[in-house]
């Protein structure tokens, strides 16, 4: 008798805890469908990875990243990030990092800084001008220089900007990187023609160095400027002017793959 009621109070017990579970299963179930925002908080982050858009661009250099001349305060940079948000449908993000009167030497401890590696680290694609504060002394031309000082003065540009370039593909190993080449704003002056033969060479010796890096391209821009340069220059005839700045974006848009 005993026996038979134990085991009618087991089997009772047993049912109503498998009633109990049921039931809280289907409350939870219930609870989860009406909240969806109730998602376990790893898959909401791999959700948002997964979701990631846009480039993130980072401007290093002189005057031409800041757009120092053009007219519409966009400069090569702003015009160049225009074209890319027409062509690739892409949300663009800049971090101009450029320095009005900045020289490579300047541009090398500025690489080194924490927060600008940080940005570099990030960045989808880099874009550099530097050596026209270099060359032209900021705009004063080179008529004073004797050819040993431009020969100097070249050859510390070129170790500044391997270190600069050495520095980037540590921060950043993946990222194209476009180095700006230069132009001569001074080609319609009498010593024009003396003057385009060291910007070209200068040139030559900076693309010979964007080469020996990996995804590292040399955007020559002398071409531009040489035939009508006061048309694309700004008032002080050194900087561009919006049409010479839009010359450099286009030029650099036109090796970009979409």
């Amino acid at each position: 008798m005993n026996k038979n009621l134990i085991r009618s109070v087991t089997i009772i017990s047993v049912f109503f805890c498998l009633l109990w579970l049921v039931g809280l299963g289907w409350a939870v179930g219930e609870y989860y469908a009406g909240k969806p925002d109730n998602i376990p908080e790893k898959t909401k982050v791999e959700k948002k990875v997964d979701e990631k858009k846009g480039l993130h661009i980072v401007a290093l250099g002189d005057s031409l990243t800041r757009g120092t001349g053009d007219e519409t305060g966009k400069g090569y940079v702003g015009i160049l990030m225009d074209e890319i948000k027409e062509k690739s449908k892409k949300e663009v993000r800049l971090t101009n990092l450029g320095i009005t009167g900045q020289r490579s030497d300047q541009l090398k401890q500025q690489v080194q800084q924490a927060e600008v590696q940080r940005q570099i680290q990030t960045a989808d694609m880099i874009v550099v001008t530097m050596g026209g504060n270099d060359l032209f002394r900021g705009g004063q031309g080179l008529l004073e220089f004797e050819t040993e000082d431009i020969t100097a003065v070249e050859k510390k540009f070129l170790e500044n900007m391997n270190f600069i370039f050495q520095q980037i593909r540590n921060s950043n190993p993946k990222a194209n990187v476009f180095f700006i080449g230069l132009y001569n704003p001074f080609s319609d002056l009498e010593e024009g023609k003396e003057l385009s033969m060291v910007v070209r060479h200068w040139n030559y010796q900076s693309a010979e160095l964007s080469a020996a890096f990996p995804n590292i391209v040399f955007v020559p821009t002398f071409d531009l400027f040489e035939l009508k340069v006061n048309d694309y220059l700004y008032s002080d005839k050194f900087h561009p002017n919006s049409k010479g700045y839009r010359l450099i974006a286009e030029r650099v848009a036109s090796l970009l793959t979409w």
